[in-house]
């Protein structure tokens, strides 16, 4: 060939792969549910108003219906909103929506657990059932909690005397006390409130966290094989996720060495009798250990400590709320003893209060994706195998159909006329189907105990004026602290 020829050769080559590439992408595009028009390799993240995310979804919903696609780079990911949408597609279609498309954040961190489809349904159920073992939702686990919360409740009277006028950061302190509960279950026992190790732990993992939500982070989800090889914050957020692991692992080794196979202590004991029952298997291994280790570590502390650290916020801003619950726990529980699960049912409001806290909180909104198992005609659409689905359980929890007034905190939302508890048809915080939340019992008690034994003590107030507040800021779970999260803690008389 002529040399002379090779450059326009090239281009040629060039413009036709471009064309085919461009074709199958529109031929994919037209295939899918109706959205916005994707910019080609950027899909819709660059677009303006893109976050948050959920805003954007909500509008998006009212344009193209309650099935629609985005596009996250040239990954498709269909979005499904309102009630009816949301539970057809959790329940009715459990097993088509069962998947777990990549998540490249934690799939870098956790070697791929949660997206191995077969490998993760196998831990999953192990885990489920041992945590059921050790107590989570009964009254073994309750009365952990209360321990806990005690501990906590001494920890805040002593922080209140080392900074002046009473005032704490809550954020840390409920990090370290729902941490424990769950490391209780892992690992056999708690740590200190001013363990260093314990300590750099919970930063990590609220430094990942907030990566994770952040815009840096769902551009690197967005483009991983590009930003692996760029610097930018999940360098570090990586390097430091390595270092929870290795302390996990550190625990592992520890455990083995004292391990009684008659009488296993803990999560990880158990781990580690199954993986000696199945040393044969090739499904699961010691990595896995670490990585369902690193998950409910993380899982079991930062939604939780995350939703008490605002919920008191909310309290001290509706200070008539927090007089209320008050009120309700002196009649029912009075000051000789300490809250109890059994309580609950007699204690509506306050019952109320932790339900609504689930539902206007914006962190406990966010659904992980999950991913079709198999071709399906969803809703008169189709959606092939292997497309990331997010059911938006937001769009449930302020629907104006469902809710007299979605966006705004009302514990009347969950109160019938008599002030009785009533439980509301859209309302799934902890999502619903096989890739529902495994801790939703454990939580559930944790919140309840937590306020009750918190407000039996103390009565919390802002630093600042309440009217400073900028409450869809607070329901958003801004993580960037502010004024707003300290508060001030008034001994009650008890």
């Amino acid at each position: 060939m002529d040399a002379s020829l090779i450059p326009g050769t090239a281009v040629l080559l060039i413009v036709f792969l471009f064309t085919l590439w461009a074709f199958r992408f529109h031929q994919r595009r037209t295939r899918l549910p109706p959205g916005p028009r994707p910019w080609l390799f950027l899909g819709n993240l660059l677009q303006k108003d893109v976050l948050p995310l959920f805003n954007t979804y909500t509008k998006l919903s009212k344009r193209y219906g309650p099935v629609f696609t985005i596009w996250l780079g040239t990954k498709p990911m269909v979005v499904i909103c309102g009630i009816e949408a949301v539970k057809d597609a959790l329940i009715t279609h459990n097993e088509e929506f069962g998947g777990r498309p990549p998540v490249p954040i934690l799939d870098q961190v956790t070697k791929g657990l949660i997206s191995e489809h077969e490998k993760w349904k196998m831990v999953r159920r192990f885990t489920i059932c041992t945590l059921r073992n050790f107590g989570m939702g009964k009254k073994s686990m309750a009365e952990r909690i209360s321990e806990e919360t005690h501990c906590l409740v001494e920890k805040i009277i002593w922080k209140c005397k080392i900074w002046s006028k009473n005032v704490f950061s809550p954020l840390t302190l409920f990090a370290a006390t729902v941490s424990n509960v769950i490391c209780s279950v892992i690992f056999g026992n708690r740590f200190s409130y001013e363990d260093k190790k314990f300590t750099e732990l919970l930063e990590i993992l609220e430094a990942f966290v907030t990566f994770f939500v952040s815009l840096p982070g769902l551009v690197y989800s967005t483009l991983p094989n590009i930003m692996n090889f760029l610097p930018g914050p999940h360098k570090k957020i990586f390097s430091d996720c390595k270092k929870v692991c290795d302390f996990i692992r550190y625990e592992v080794d520890t455990h083995k060495e004292t391990l009684d196979p008659e009488n296993p202590r803990d999560f990880i004991d158990c781990f580690l009798l199954k993986l000696e029952k199945e040393q044969n298997s090739s499904i699961i291994c010691m990595e896995d250990l670490v990585m369902s280790v690193f998950q409910l570590f993380i899982g079991g502390t930062d939604t939780t400590s995350s939703v008490i650290s605002y919920a008191l916020v909310v309290l001290a801003r509706f200070s008539d709320v927090q007089v209320k619950i008050q009120q309700e726990i002196d009649e029912i529980v009075g000051a000789n003893r300490a809250p109890s699960m059994e309580d609950r049912m007699k204690m509506p409001y306050t019952n109320a209060f932790v339900h609504e806290i689930l539902r206007i909180l914006r962190i406990t909104n966010e659904n992980f994706p999950r991913m079709t198992t198999q071709d399906v005609n969803f809703r008169g659409h189709f959606i092939p195998q292997g497309t990331a689905i997010l059911p938006l359980l937001v769009s449930m929890h302020f629907d104006p159909l469902h809710w007299e007034d979605p966006e705004n905190f009302h514990p009347s939302h969950f109160l019938d006329k008599k002030g009785e508890f009533q439980k509301k048809d859209a309302y799934m915080p902890f999502s619903a189907g096989k890739r529902a939340c495994p801790g939703e019992a454990l939580a559930d008690m944790e919140l309840f105990l937590i306020f009750s034994i918190l407000l039996q003590h103390f009565t919390f107030e802002l630093i600042i004026d309440p009217e400073e507040i900028d409450l869809e800021t607070l329901y958003m779970g801004c993580r960037k602290k502010g004024k707003y999260h300290y508060l001030q803690a008034i001994k009650c008389k008890i």
